[in-house]
């Protein structure tokens, strides 16, 4: 029986993170993830040139995907995202200044935590999602045990999550997951970002009732 998760903004709660990208191949995996349906895509700061690659994507990806920026930890950093475009942002963290400055700039926070303090803490500061990392090794026991006391948030499982281990969070009160390694390397041709998507998608549809 599956933990009730608040519903994912996001119309495939599937964020697809291409950490490592390069400016000028961010274009054409955008491209390909939008067309395999994701619409929403992370570019973490610590990619090479990240702002060339949020801004062209927040241009070309259209109102009807969310682009957002990853493992943001300055309000300088926020400031520029909401510049470039972006709708959300992802934290490694909790630190309250920087969720409380990007809600008020109305961008969506999906904010890092490990333990349910943590998730308190970001909740409080006004993050309206949460990020549990890295997933593989607090596993799916310990988001069931977060769901049972946090409100209904939406909640993400990250780090080593594939798509066969996908079902077994979404039912024990996730409510998706972002998917870096597993869907995306630095340097890899589109098509292999293609596949790696269909795989998802296909895993998320099968795991719905």
């Amino acid at each position: 029986m599956s933990i009730e998760s608040a519903a994912s903004p996001f119309r495939l709660p599937l964020i697809a993170i291409l950490r490592g990208i390069h400016a000028h191949e961010a274009s054409a995996h955008v491209r390909a993830l939008v067309e395999e349906g994701y619409d929403a895509i992370e570019i973490p700061l610590n990619s090479p040139d990240w702002a060339d690659s949020i801004g062209t994507a927040a241009r070309e990806a259209g109102s009807g995907t969310w682009i957002g920026g990853g493992t943001v930890l300055h309000e300088r950093d926020v400031d520029a995202l909401h510049a470039l475009g972006a709708r959300f942002i992802v934290t490694p963290n909790t630190n309250p200044a920087v969720i409380r400055h990007a809600v008020r700039l109305g961008l969506q926070v999906v904010a890092g935590f490990a333990t349910a303090t943590e998730a308190f803490a970001a909740l409080d500061a006004g993050a309206q999602m949460l990020k549990l990392f890295p997933a593989s090794t607090y596993g799916t026991q310990h988001v069931r045990a977060l769901r049972a006391v946090l409100p209904p948030v939406p909640l993400f499982v990250v780090g080593g999550v594939t798509p066969l281990t996908l079902a077994d969070f979404l039912s024990a009160g996730s409510a998706g997951a972002g998917i870096g390694g597993e869907l995306y390397k630095p340097g890899q041709a589109v098509e292999r970002t293609r596949q790696a998507a269909r795989a998802f998608k296909r895993a998320y549809l099968e795991s719905m009732p």
